[in-house]
C-alpha cells in the first residue's frame, strides 16, 4: 500500500480512479430469487447517493436465459434522462441487445469477447474470432451515435475450462479493439485466475500498445486475490475499477462462479490510502445491508461484517 503512495501523486490518482458499480448486473444475474424492479430502483438511488461514478443497470439478454435481467429496459427508461454526476451503463452481447439499448437511451455500452473459445461459445454461442467481428461492428454503431463504448476481454487471465490463456491471444484481441477505434479497454478475470504479477504485466503491455487508452479492470474473488489485483492494476495505470455491492456475482457460464470484488471493500481500501474520499462509504454499506436482508443471507463482502476503520472528524473529514 505504501508503494502506491510513493509511485503515484495522490491528487493524480484521486482524479483518475473511476468506480463502476456492476452489482445490478453481474451481482444479480446468478441469483435465483427475482428482485422486483421497485427494489432495484431503491438500490440504484442509494448507489447514486454514495457518489459512485458509473452504475450498470443491467444487461440486454434474453429473459429466459437470465430472468434477473428481464426488466433492464424498464430500468433505463425509469432513470432516463440520467442523473447528474453519474453514468448509467448497460451490457450488450449482440446486435439485438444493442438495438434495445439504443431504444431506451443507454449512455455507455459495455461489450466484450472471451479470450477462451470454450467460454465464448457457452456465453454467446460464438467462437472468439466470430465474436470479435461482431463486437467491432457493434462498437462502430454505438460510437457513431455518440455513445460511450467500453470493450472487454473476458477470461483474460485464465479460464476454468481451458486453463491458462496465452498472453499473446489477449493482446491480439486488444489490438483489434484499438484498431477499431475503441479507446476504453477492460480486462475481465472471469474465472478469478489472476494474480498481481499477471495483472501488472498484462495491463502494462496494453499501455505499451497505446499510451492514451483508458484501462479498466474487472476481478472476481474466486481465489481471494480480488483486492490485491486491484492494487496491482492501480500501479499499472488502470483508471476504471468494476465492483459489485456486497461482493455478489459470478458468470453463470464459467466453470466456478464466484463473486466480484466488493464495492464497499474496494472503497474502504482506497480511502485508507487517502483516495476517493468523496465516496460516501456509509451509503454503500447501507445498500449492501439492505441487499443482505432481501436475499436473507450473509454477503461475501468484509466491511459489511467487520465495519469500517475510517472515522470522521467533527468537521466531516475522514480520518484515514
Amino acid at each position: 500500500m505504501e508503494g502506491l503512495r510513493q509511485d503515484f501523486p495522490k491528487d493524480k490518482i484521486m482524479q483518475e480512479i473511476v468506480i463502476h458499480e456492476v452489482g445490478l448486473r453481474d451481482g444479480l444475474q446468478i441469483e435465483k430469487q427475482t428482485v422486483p424492479t421497485e427494489q432495484k430502483i431503491a438500490w440504484v438511488n442509494g448507489l447514486v447517493r454514495s457518489g459512485l461514478d458509473i452504475i450498470q443497470l443491467g444487461s440486454f439478454v434474453h429473459p429466459a436465459k437470465v430472468p434477473q435481467m428481464a426488466d433492464t429496459d424498464q430500468l433505463f427508461h425509469h432513470f432516463n434522462p440520467g442523473r447528474e454526476n453519474v453514468i448509467f451503463s448497460g451490457l450488450v452481447l449482440n446486435e439485438k441487445g444493442l438495438e434495445r439499448g439504443m431504444a431506451c437511451g443507454v449512455e455507455m455500452f459495455c461489450m466484450g469477447v472471451s479470450a477462451s473459445d470454450t467460454h465464448s461459445r457457452k456465453n454467446t454461442g460464438m467462437g472468439t474470432d466470430e465474436a470479435v467481428v461482431q463486437i467491432l461492428a457493434m462498437a462502430q454503431k454505438a460510437l457513431t451515435e455518440g455513445k460511450k463504448v467500453q470493450a472487454s476481454v473476458q477470461s483474460a487471465f485464465g479460464c476454468g475450462f481451458e486453463g491458462e490463456i496465452p498472453r499473446e491471444r489477449v493482446l491480439a484481441i486488444v489490438g483489434k479493439f484499438l484498431e477499431g477505434g475503441i479507446r476504453a479497454i477492460s480486462l475481465a478475470d472471469t474465472a478469478g485466475h489472476a494474480h498481481p504479477g499477471m495483472v501488472e504485466d498484462l495491463f502494462s503491455a496494453i499501455r505499451e500498445l497505446d499510451h492514451e487508452v483508458d484501462l479498466a479492470c474487472h476481478f472476481h474473488n474466486t481465489y481471494g486475490l480480488g483486492l490485491a489485483n486491484c492494487c496491482a492494476a492501480l500501479k499499472a495505470g488502470v483508471k476504471y475499477f468494476e465492483s459489485a455491492f456486497g461482493g455478489l456475482g459470478g458468470c453463470p457460464f464459467t466453470k466456478v462462479a464466484a463473486g466480484n470484488v466488493c464495492t464497499e471493500d474496494l472503497v474502504h481500501s482506497l480511502q485508507r490510502m487517502g483516495l476517493r474520499l468523496d465516496v460516501a462509504l456509509d451509503a454503500l454499506i447501507e445498500v449492501s445491508r439492505d441487499v443482505s436482508r432481501f436475499l436473507d443471507r450473509e454477503l461475501p463482502g468484509f466491511i459489511l461484517k467487520s465495519g469500517s476503520l475510517i472515522r470522521f472528524s467533527n468537521q466531516g473529514a475522514p480520518n484515514v
